[in-house]
This record gives structure tokens, sequence and C-alpha cells, in this order.
């Protein structure tokens, strides 16, 4: 799984922040590795110049996945590391998600009259 990181030019993206973001993404969607061939993460401080909204890092995570349409969330903080965990908890769920409908056991399992 490939991990790609775009900041705008008021987040630091050195690659410290790379590292930790390909950290927490791998470990927390290691076990649909084999569905998810590129997560990309958009991080960027919607109020660069007026610092009045304490949520104001916005982390935006697409995950591309084999067979099915990319999974987009979004999530918002007061700093990058609590915006890209937040993204990261709501993208395992997402994930999660689209690939249990999809899953063919699931949907053998299902009596002829249900469907």
């Amino acid at each position: 799984m490939q991990v790609l990181l775009n900041t705008d030019p008021h987040v630091d993206g050195r690659h410290h922040m790379a590292e930790h973001l390909t950290t927490v993404v791998t470990d927390a969607l290691d076990r649909f590795g084999e569905h998810i061939t590129r997560v990309e993460a958009h991080i960027a401080d919607e109020n660069s110049h007026a610092k009045a909204n304490p949520a104001e890092i916005q982390c935006t995570l697409e995950a591309r996945l084999v067979g099915h349409d990319p999974v987009v969330v979004k999530d918002r903080a007061g700093s990058v590391h609590q915006a890209i965990n937040g993204a990261v908890g709501k993208l395992k769920r997402a994930v999660a998600t689209v690939l249990e409908k999809h899953d063919p056991r699931r949907n053998a399992a299902l009596p002829d009259d249900a469907v």
C-alpha cells in the first residue's frame, strides 16, 4: 500500500510528518492491505492567516480500493496529528463497511427469500 502526503504551504509537510502519516495509516489499515492500493492524504490549514478557530486543520484521506470506487473521509482538529488520527479512524470504518457490503461470503449467506 502506497501512502502519499500532500500539504498546503501553511502546513509542515516534512519527512517526519510523512513518516507519521505512513505509520498511522499502515497500522490502522494493515488488515485491508490486499484491497487498498494507495492512500492519499491532503492536509490543509483552513485559517492560516487568522487563528480564530481551534479546529482549523483539515485532513482529507482518500483510499483507492481494488475493484471499488475510492473512499474519501475528512476530519478537522486543532493539530495535524489529531486531524490525521481522526481521519484514519473514519477511513478504517468506511473501508470496512465498503468491503463488508461487497463480500461474496456475506451475500452468499443470505437466504433465497431475503434477496
